[in-house]
């Protein structure tokens, strides 16, 4: 009863936090966490604890698909340069900087468990910096680099913790580190490919899009847990999959599938992504009290957290400076987009970690001289790039002055995109050989009423890109506004005859879920490029 209560509370605050966060310009993430400190400090408050395999085995699988279905692969190609400097030279750089660190100010602490808790504090958590930077308008590409990121970067840091842990109990040498780096990589990448083609191939034949998206929240951990079982990178296998997953769905799935899919995973990735962070504040009170002070005393061991944040923010700007000026040699294929001095400033300044770090640290073996301080290190790092850097990189952005795509410039893409998609459409509307399904050529006026309806939609985009210009009135916005108020009229209609009892509830079903898709329809319009959110 104790846990259902906090889980119930727990979502209570999310909620909260969540609507309350646009209001004051903070991100959820960094207030929640702050929240969570101040109830774990509560005279009377149980220390919580979570087991740090249920972190890394339970939720980070989950948190990683959901967010590599919606990555496109194609930002993933185009930014593969940065992100694969971030996500493996940036944390061998930094973890071994603060593992070097640590190593001089722990006499007892070896160099191999040293490092350990240096690929612990090295992976970053863009959760907080893209939330921040979606609702300032950061370039696509920057938010792309940051995702991608933040994808990668827990295996390489994972990875690397699990040959550091197995140097504390012997000698490895660099061969065996290469090789074990190789292994986990080539065989976690092969097989999260091989269960996203599997899994769309199965999911392609189930046709009701209940049970298809239920298979769906079988499949990080199919693809996680047999990866970790042989040794190789469970994220990457995850995220493989999850790529191939979003790559294929637009094809292999049904239309409600997708909606279906679309909808619960962002409402369990929005629980998962803000509850981790709350637990983040709660656990302070059991990580504090873990602390022996016969060894070192807390506020040493939070200053010592609190230096080896500072390295790491050092070599994040040194490792993204080298990144901003090679990625702008000239080249034979020069990129328009490449990152410059201001967008690197605002990449330095995104690197916060979240409760991988504290899971990770966790992790750490009882034999580590100092491990009740390591996790607290691990904790204070955490913390403080959360607040510390969530809380200015609004101003860090402002300042540099980056901004993304203006919004009528997103309109006026979207229009030209509709446009392209609609006259390759209306392409096989002109096709002599045309036939519907079971054979015969459609009726004329079939072919009219479907031209109309794309043109329409055609006609809808380009007037949002004019309204906004203010060159003309939006004539389909008026539409919208008109139809929503038929469908008001529609749904009073609907629910009187429920409540008559005059028509089967299959029947009513069905209009309800036709009305329901028409006014999601005007919804993704009403946003301003139909993007969704």
């Amino acid at each position: 009863m104790g846990l259902a209560l906090i889980a119930v509370l727990g979502v209570v605050v999310i909620v909260a936090v969540s609507l309350l966060a646009p209001k004051v310009k903070l991100a959820a993430p960094l207030i929640l966490a702050v929240i969570g400190i101040g109830i774990s400090l509560l005279p009377g408050m149980p220390p919580v604890h979570v087991a740090s395999a249920i972190i890394l085995s339970g939720v980070l699988p989950p948190l990683l698909y959901a967010s590599s279905i919606s990555l496109p692969l194609v930002d993933l190609r185009s930014n593969v340069g940065s992100i694969s400097a971030l996500a493996v030279v940036l944390v061998v750089a930094s973890a071994f900087g603060t593992g070097f660190l640590l190593y001089t100010l722990f006499p007892d602490l070896d160099l191999a468990a040293a490092i350990a808790l240096g690929a612990v504090i090295s992976p970053t958590d863009a959760v907080a910096a893209t939330s921040i930077g979606k609702r300032l308008g950061l370039p696509p590409r920057l938010l792309a680099v940051l995702e991608g990121e933040s994808l990668v970067n827990d295996a390489s840091a994972l990875v690397l913790l699990r040959t550091a842990i197995a140097a504390t109990a012997g000698v490895v040498s660099a061969w065996q580190v290469l090789g074990t780096f190789a292994y986990s990589v080539i065989l976690g990448v092969g097989l999260g490919v091989a269960i996203g083609y599997l899994t769309v191939f199965v999911r392609a034949r189930v046709p009701d899009p209940v049970l298809a998206t239920a298979i769906s929240f079988v499949v990080p951990f199919a693809a996680y847990l047999p990866a970790e079982t042989i040794g190789a990178s469970g994220v990457l296998s995850v995220v493989a999959a999850g790529l191939i997953t979003g790559h294929l769905g637009a094809t292999s799935f049904s239309a409600p599938a997708r909606l279906s899919e679309r909808l619960n995973w962002r409402t369990f990735q929005f629980l998962l992504e803000n509850g981790v962070f709350l637990l983040m504040g709660l656990e302070l009170k059991t990580i504090v009290e873990g602390v022996r002070h016969d060894r070192l005393d807390v506020p040493q061991a939070i200053l010592f957290g609190l230096l080896a944040t500072a390295v790491l923010i050092g070599i994040r700007f040194a490792v993204v400076a080298v990144m901003t000026v090679f990625g702008r040699r000239p080249r034979r294929r020069p990129d328009p987009e490449a990152l410059g001095a201001r967008e690197g400033v605002v990449l330095s300044w995104s690197g916060m970690r979240g409760v991988v770090t504290v899971a990770a640290a966790q992790s750490l073996p009882e034999s580590i001289p100092y491990r009740e301080q390591l996790v607290l290190i691990a904790y204070t790092v955490a913390i403080t790039t959360l607040v510390l850097q969530g809380a200015t990189l609004p101003a860090v952005i402002r300042l540099t002055g980056v901004r993304g795509t203006s919004r009528d410039r997103r309109l006026e893409e979207f229009a030209e995109l509709i446009d392209h998609i609609r006259q390759k459409g209306t392409e096989r509307l002109d096709d002599p050989g045309f036939t519907v399904a079971g054979g015969g050529a459609p009726d004329p006026s079939v072919i009219e009423r479907v031209r109309l309806e794309a043109a329409r939609r055609s006609e809808y985009a380009w007037e949002q890109y004019s309204a906004s210009s203010g060159d003309m009135p939006a004539v389909n916005e008026q539409y919208a506004l008109v139809r929503r108020d038929v469908l008001l009229h529609e749904r009073a209609a609907l629910v009187a005859a429920r409540n008559k009892g005059s028509y089967s509830s299959t029947a009513l079903a069905r209009a309800q879920e036709m009305l329901d898709l028409e006014e999601a329809s005007l919804d993704h319009f009403r946003d301003g490029t139909g993007a969704g959110h």
